[in-house]
This record gives C-alpha cells, structure tokens and sequence, in this order.
C-alpha cells in the first residue's frame, strides 16, 4: 500500500478531505479565535457541520447518515482541528459520543425520533459518562435507574460534559442494580438540569457543564438496548472516541510545524533565516518526525477500528503516542515563535492550551498505560 493510500484510501476520502480543509479555511479559521475568547460554541457553525452531511459520518446510510468509516472519522478531526480543537472536541461530543454510539444502541423508534434532529445539528448531543468520584474508574460511577411504574428514576451528577450547555439530548448512563446501562435524556425531562458552564483553560471552542438528575422521570422507552448491557456499548465507542482525540492532537501538531517552518524562514537574527540556528532546525525536524509517526499510527489502527471490529490495543496506543505529540509539537512551535508565539498574535498559544486536554479527556495517559499493559500481557495466555 502506497504511503497516501494509508491517509486517503479512496476517492471518496479524498473528496472528504479536500471538503473539511477547505470548510476549515474558509467558515472555522476566521471565528475560532474569537469564540475561545468567549468560551462559547459556535452554534449556526456548527449546524453548518449537518448541512454538509458530517453528524452522522460514521452512522449507516439506511439511518440517514454518511455510512462512512473509522478513517473518514479520522480525516474530519484532523483537518478541524488544524484551525479550532474546541469547535472539533464540540464536534467529537455530538458525532461520535452521542450519535455513533446512539446509532449502534437504539432501536428503530428511538432512531426516527432523535437521529433526524441530531444529524441535521437542531439538536446538539452529548455523552454523560465521567462523574465528580468516578472518571477512568468508569465502574465506580454512583448514578442509578430505578423502575417507578412505566418510568426510570435517575439520581446522580455527571461532570465535565462536553456539549452540557448547549445540549438538547445526552446519551447517558447508570447503575440499574449495579449493571451499568444506557438511557437517552432530553433536556426537558422533569428532574434533569445542568450547572453553569464550567470555565477552563484551553478547548474554549467547546462548552462544558455537569448534568445533574435529582429523581429524574426518564420515559421507559428511552432506556437503550437492555439493562446492564451500556458497558458493551460504551467500550467499543470508546475506542473510536479514543481514536478521534488522537487525530485532533495530530491536527494541533500539523499546524504548529506549518507555522513554525514558514516563521522559521521569515524571521532573521543574526543576519541568516532563524532556520538556519542548529537549535531551531532541532525543533523543526523533531517536530516534523513526530507529527509524521503519530500520523502513520492513527490512520493504520484506524483502518481496523468499526462497529463490529475491536481494536483496542491499537486506539489506546495511538492516543497514548499521539496526544502527547500535540502538546509538545505546539511548545515547540512556541519555542520557535518566541514572544510571537506566546501572544495572541499567532494560533499557537491557543493550540498550545487546547492540546493539553488530549492527555486527560477520553482516557488519560495512564488509563492508556494500564489498557494496553494489561492488554498485551494477556496474550500471553493465548
């Protein structure tokens, strides 16, 4: 396989790219900085996301979606996430938390009620997971259901939730006597609210709230699929979600190495190009050799990631590797840039801020480290 087939194995990828980059220079680049400064979701935009036919991307087209793969998955959060991480990780929240996971859970009344909302972007979605006690230790959560009559319960709080303030349904899970099962929320449910915005360092792009049940009426009808069975559903979302973050720090990193080779060939010291300093050309070429090897390792795991295809050992290592290429590929790139760097002036200071949250959010490194340990030393067994 030649080396772009790996990124754009077919025509219709390619279309795809050249769709989201030019989508990204034109409608995402002008707003992002702006809307960081606000801590606020771009949201006409981001419906623009449902005309183009992108909130369903990975959802089969007899649902209405695109029916596309783990690899167009991929190319959307890497070219997005070259111009705003936070409008991207508002993005990842809807497409793939909520509606990937919805698609592969719901049955057919729950999909022609809340999928030709949530595609068309008139419903923004999210995902309730993570709480104040139980972030990784995903089995530790204390959120439960409980029958009363036709109806469920739901007592509990979820936290750092993507989408939280803007969303209108949440795919959300609980304990139902100890078995951790999923229920689709609407805002309006009796008993359901959600806190102010939480404020925070970098994704700005993105809102993010807790959503809190206090003895929540949720329809019976809403719950998905059967009780005890949202941790099947949550570990194979899990590891598109996984690879998805993993694209987005390939973007942040992308980028960086795009600024900082053109800053490197306009600015002088000294009389030469500062490319021309041994210490620049350091940053540079390591910058480069990471953003290359984190690229190769997301799109080759992702052309093994799908709904009836588990891969986890590949989404943690890509994210495990990637995420922290990110981070360090935007220091460097602030390294480079200087006082520029450091200031509003360029996107680096920005990208350098939102590319933290990629070693936390979706997993953190060590969860990574624990997976893929565990992962690998059993099959030794086999």
């Amino acid at each position: 396989m030649s080396y772009d087939l790996i990124f754009t194995p077919s025509e219709e990828h390619r279309a795809l790219r050249e769709l989201i980059a030019d989508f990204t220079r034109r409608e995402v680049e002008p707003q992002a900085a702006r809307h960081d400064a606000l801590g606020t979701l771009n949201v006409p935009l981001f419906r623009q996301l449902g005309d183009l036919g992108l909130l369903g991307i990975t959802l089969g087209a007899e649902d209405g979606g695109a029916g596309m793969d783990a690899v167009a998955a991929v190319i959307v959060h890497h070219e997005l996430s070259k111009s705003d991480p936070g409008f991207t990780l508002a993005y990842l929240a809807h497409a793939m938390l909520f509606v990937n996971n919805f698609g592969h859970c719901a049955n057919a009344e729950q999909k022609a009620y809340y999928l030709p909302k949530a595609l068309s972007g008139e419903w923004i979605g999210g995902m309730g997971m993570t709480e104040p006690g139980a972030g990784t230790d995903v089995l530790a959560m204390t959120t439960t259901a409980v029958r009363e009559g036709s109806d469920w319960r739901l007592d509990g709080t979820k936290t750092y939730i993507t989408n939280g303030c803007e969303g209108m349904v949440f795919l959300v899970y609980a304990k139902v006597n100890g078995r951790v099962t999923a229920f689709v929320v609407d805002r309006d449910c009796p008993g359901f609210t959600t806190s102010q915005h939480i404020d925070k360092l970098g994704m700005r792009g993105s809102t993010m709230s807790e959503l809190i049940f206090d003895g929540a009426k949720v329809p019976g009808r809403n719950l998905l699929g059967e009780t005890g069975g949202g941790l099947v559903h949550m570990m194979r979302n899990l590891e598109i979600e996984r690879l998805t973050l993993a694209a987005m720090s390939l973007g942040i990193a992308e980028r960086c190495v795009e600024i900082m080779v053109r800053y490197g060939a306009e600015r002088r010291t000294f009389g030469v190009p500062i490319h021309r300093h041994g210490q620049i050309q350091r940053y540079i070429a390591e910058s480069y050799a990471m953003t290359e090897a984190a690229r190769c390792l997301i799109y080759n795991v992702a052309r093994d990631v799908g709904p009836d295809q588990r891969n986890r050992l590949g989404s943690d290592a890509a994210k495990l590797f990637a995420a922290p290429v990110g981070k360090l590929v935007a220091d460097h790139a602030m390294q480079v840039l200087g006082g520029a760097g450091y200031c509003k002036e360029y996107p680096v200071e920005r990208l350098w801020r939102d590319a933290k949250l990629l070693e936390i959010g979706g997993g953190t490194l060590e969860a990574h480290h624990k997976n893929l340990t565990k992962d690998l030393t059993r099959s030794l067994d086999a």
